[in-house]
């Protein structure tokens, strides 16, 4: 191959490594220029690296600029590496913002691991700034009312309003709404069936805030219970008089069972003694039976004369006589 030839490839070898440079430049400098602008600077090899890397250049960028333009110096090193971690970045660096602005602290790497744990980072700033209202009872689960029992047998139907405030330190690893709810819950039903009487709840229904609130229900919990107020309380249903009912018709039925029991024993035991007499009519009409064998003996023996049977005869015709006299009378 001529000298010609391998400068002419050399030449088009070049010219393609430029073109390709060119193109890449093209494709990356409106980002380096807009972050470049925005004093968020990101050097063109840093988003050609993104790129080869599967990053989203331009949410690193947009990050990048947020988070400058409140004056947050957060690296595009972290946030790629929480890109890479499958964090959502812009919702991180708008949580990181409004935390700013409410003057709540939260570092970068605070508010990537609440992202990364599964839980929503800008909502919890939301809600540590603006509080909020959680219904108890959950009525999405089907139920509307918390029903507890005070001491009396009355029952009592409440539904409850806690105003929670997110703890942004307590966010990772700790209890979420469901939490809070099962432990109002609880709380409000030891508190009424500790009360000695249904009215004593009506007539201050503020002593069950108080009672729950003091018992620490958001320990190990993500949110601060800021208030617990008791939104509606009807009266339900006389649960002790249904109990002692139920206990009564318990009771019916087990006395019935047992006289039932003693009934079907009578008339077995009558039925015995039925049987038993039977048998002792059999005894007698066998042992009666046995005379005329005992006469006859006593004639072919000489113990019986003939008018020894005929005086028998004579008394065991009167015998039958006064008898059958006796039962007309």
């Amino acid at each position: 191959m001529s000298v010609g030839v391998l400068i002419l490839i050399g030449i088009v070898i070049i010219a393609i490594i430029g073109i390709g440079f060119l193109m890449l430049f093209f494709r990356f400098f409106g980002l380096w220029f807009r972050a470049l602008l925005s004093g968020a600077h990101v050097g063109l090899g840093r988003l050609i690296g993104m790129w080869l890397r599967h990053v989203k250049e331009g949410v690193i960028v947009d990050s990048r600029i947020m988070l400058s333009k409140a004056g947050i110096e957060v690296s595009s090193d972290l946030l790629e590496t929480h890109f890479l971690a499958r964090g959502d970045v812009m919702k991180v660096s708008r949580a990181l913002v409004a935390a700013n602005k409410a003057n709540i602290p939260l570092p970068f790497q605070r508010a990537a691991a609440i992202d990364l744990a599964g839980r929503d980072v800008l909502d919890a700033v939301r809600t540590s700034v603006n509080p909020k209202v959680i219904d108890c009872p959950d009525t999405s689960k089907g139920k509307t009312t918390i029903d507890a029992v005070a001491k009396d047998g009355i029952q009592l139907q409440v539904k409850a309003r806690v105003t929670v405030r997110a703890n942004i330190e307590r966010l990772v690893g700790g209890a979420t709404e469901e939490t809070i709810i099962a432990r109002v819950g609880e709380g409000i039903v030891t508190t009424i069936g500790s009360s000695e009487s249904y009215k004593s709840v009506l007539e201050n229904p503020d002593t069950i805030s108080r009672t729950v609130l003091s018992k620490g229900l958001d320990a190990g919990t993500a949110f601060e219970i800021l208030s617990i107020d008791i939104a509606d309380i009807d009266v339900g249903a006389n649960i002790g008089a249904k109990l002692q009912a139920d206990q009564a018709e318990a009771d019916k039925r087990r006395f019935q069972a047992e006289a039932e029991k003693r009934r079907a024993a009578a008339q077995a035991q009558e039925q015995e003694m039925l049987a038993l007499v039977q048998e002792n009519r059999a005894k007698v009409v066998l042992a009666e039976a046995q005379i005329p064998l005992a006469i006859s003996e006593a004639f072919k023996n000489g113990h019986l004369g003939v008018m020894d049977y005929y005086r028998l005869k004579n008394v065991q015709a009167d015998t039958d006589m006064r008898s059958s006299i006796g039962g007309k009378q």
